[in-house]
């Protein structure tokens, strides 16, 4: 049993960003449904919540995270601590391990 609602209750420490992958499309243009088996894992993701980011040790300032919610970004093909919250799956990454933020 997971004590845990939904994606907002989780808030993430540090550096590290919460994020979703899109979806692959089961179905074709033409209608023809794709075995689940055969549908590949998207390399993108939209993040749902973002860390306040990591404090420097020299003068203790925190240097925020480079995303925030909303953002579509880019990720490794692997990494990744997954997070199941219900039916949903959800991976945390290290802010600097993110590939790039897609605009």
């Amino acid at each position: 049993m997971s004590f845990l609602k939904s994606a907002q209750s989780l808030k993430p420490l540090f550096d590290r960003v919460l994020v979703q992958r899109l979806k692959p499309k089961t179905q074709t243009a033409s209608g023809i449904f794709i075995p689940e088996k055969n549908v590949e894992k998207l390399n993108e993701a939209t993040v749902i919540a973002a860390g306040p980011g990591l404090t420097h040790p020299a003068t203790g300032e925190i240097i925020p995270t480079s995303l925030k919610s909303g953002d579509k970004v880019l990720l490794p093909p692997f990494g990744g601590s997954s997070v199941k919250i219900g039916e949903e799956e959800y991976l945390l990454y290290s802010d600097k391990e993110i590939l790039a933020k897609i605009e």
